[in-house]
C-alpha cells in the first residue's frame, strides 16, 4: 500500500459516522487527551509496557472511559476490539519527529515504528490528529471541509468544460486529419487537471465520511468517462502501445503525466514529452491517431474488434475511407456489427464537424 492510500485508509477509519470518529469527539468534548493505536503486532507489543489487557468489543463510550487514564489505547487493526488500555508506549527514541509535546512526539514516532495509524486527541488544544505513512494529518470540522470540497467541485465544474470543448476540437481535427502535438498535448493536459482536482476532493470524501452527503454523486457526474478518454488518447498516440499480434499494453504515459510538477504541466511540450512525442518536438507537427478514441465513441462496440480494426487498417483516416465490406474482411467481425462500425464511425465524423462548422 502507497503512502496515497495509507493516508486516505487513516482518513477513512476516523471519518464522520464511524464509531471510532464517535468516539474520539466524545473524548474532545469531555476535556481528556487521548493516545490509540489502530493496530497490534509483534512491533506494537514491544513498545507497550504496562497497562492492562482488555480484549473486548469497541464502542464509543468505553473508549471515552477508557481515556479518563493516563496511558494509550490499543485497538485492533478493523477499531472493532479494544485490546489493551493504560498503556506506556515506548518506541525507539532515534526516529525523527517534529512534534514537541510528548503525546504527539510518541505517537509520531510509534506510527513510523509499528507502520499502523496512532491517533492523538490534545487536551488543551482541542485537536485530533492521526500520524500514519510519516505524515500527520488534523482532522477538521466537517463544515470547513464540507466549504472546500464544493469551491473544489466548482474548480473542477471549469476544468470538465474546458475538457469537452478540446475534446470536441481535437476529434473535429481529427477527422480532418490535421490534429498536431500541439492539439493532442492540451486534451492530455486537461485530462491530467481534472484527474488532480478529482483526487483532491476524493480526499475530502474521505474525511467527511457520512456528512459527505450528495457530493459524491456530483464528483461522479463530473468525471464520468475522464478515465477512459485519458486511456484511448494514450492509445492512440503513445509510441508502442501494442505487442506483435495486436495484443493491447496498457500506456504508461499516465504515470508519466503524473510525475509533471504544476509548473511543468502547464508547459505544452513536457506534456507531449510525457505522452511519447519526444521533449524536443516541434508542437506545430501534424500527427494521425490509430482511431481508438473515434472507435471508442461508438456504443457497445467490443474492445477486441476495436483493436482487430486498428490492426487491420493502421489509422483513422483508412477506417474512415473504409467500406462495410472492408469491414466485413476483418477476422471476427459479423456482417451486423461492420455494418454497425460503419454507421457509427460516420455519425462520429459527422457530429464532429457540425459542431465545429455549425
Amino acid at each position: 500500500m502507497g503512502r496515497d492510500e495509507h493516508r486516505r485508509a487513516a482518513l477513512a477509519m476516523a471519518a464522520p459516522g464511524t464509531a471510532l470518529r464517535d468516539g474520539l469527539e466524545r473524548i474532545v468534548r469531555g476535556s481528556t487527551g487521548a493516545l490509540v493505536v489502530v493496530g497490534c503486532d509483534p512491533v506494537v507489543q514491544g513498545i507497550c509496557s504496562g497497562g492492562f489487557e482488555l480484549d473486548t468489543e469497541f464502542s464509543a463510550t468505553r473508549l471515552r472511559e477508557l481515556a479518563k487514564m493516563d496511558g494509550a489505547i490499543v485497538l485492533d487493526q478493523a477499531a472493532r476490539r479494544i485490546l489493551r488500555a493504560a498503556v506506556q508506549l515506548v518506541p525507539d527514541p532515534q526516529l525523527p519527529t517534529q512534534e514537541s509535546g510528548t503525546r504527539h512526539r510518541t505517537a509520531e514516532r510509534a506510527a513510523r515504528q509499528t507502520g499502523f495509524p496512532v491517533i492523538t486527541v490534545s487536551k488543551s488544544m482541542r485537536t485530533i490528529a492521526v500520524f500514519a505513512a510519516g505524515e500527520r494529518y488534523v482532522l477538521e470540522d466537517s463544515a470547513v471541509l464540507l466549504a472546500r470540497a464544493h469551491r473544489e467541485l466548482d474548480t473542477l465544474e471549469r476544468y470538465r468544460r474546458r475538457l469537452d470543448d478540446v475534446t470536441r476540437t481535437l476529434t473535429a481535427l481529427e477527422i480532418e486529419d490535421r490534429a498536431t502535438v500541439a492539439d493532442i498535448a492540451l486534451v492530455a493536459q486537461q485530462l491530467e487537471m481534472v484527474t488532480r482536482v478529482t483526487d483532491e476532493i476524493a480526499c475530502y470524501l474521505i474525511e467527511l465520511g457520512t456528512d459527505a452527503g450528495l457530493l459524491r454523486l456530483q464528483l461522479d457526474e463530473l468525471t464520468a468517462g475522464t478515465l477512459r478518454q485519458r486511456e484511448l488518447l494514450l492509445r492512440d498516440y503513445e509510441p508502442d502501445v501494442t505487442v506483435p499480434g495486436g495484443h493491447p499494453v496498457a500506456p504508461t504515459g499516465a504515470g508519466r503525466l503524473a510525475s509533471l510538477g504544476l509548473d511543468a504541466l502547464a508547459d505544452l511540450t513536457l506534456v507531449a514529452g510525457a505522452i511519447g512525442f519526444g521533449y524536443s518536438v516541434d508542437p506545430a507537427v501534424p500527427v494521425s491517431p490509430r482511431g481508438h478514441r473515434a472507435l471508442g465513441q461508438i456504443p457497445r462496440l467490443p474492445a477486441e474488434a476495436s483493436y482487430r480494426l486498428i490492426q487491420r487498417f493502421g489509422g483513422l483516416q483508412k477506417l474512415l475511407s473504409a467500406s462495410a465490406q472492408d469491414l466485413r474482411q476483418v477476422p471476427g467481425l459479423d456482417p451486423a456489427l461492420a455494418t454497425t462500425i460503419r454507421d457509427g464511425l460516420s455519425r462520429v465524423a459527422e457530429a464532429a464537424l457540425i459542431d465545429r462548422y455549425p
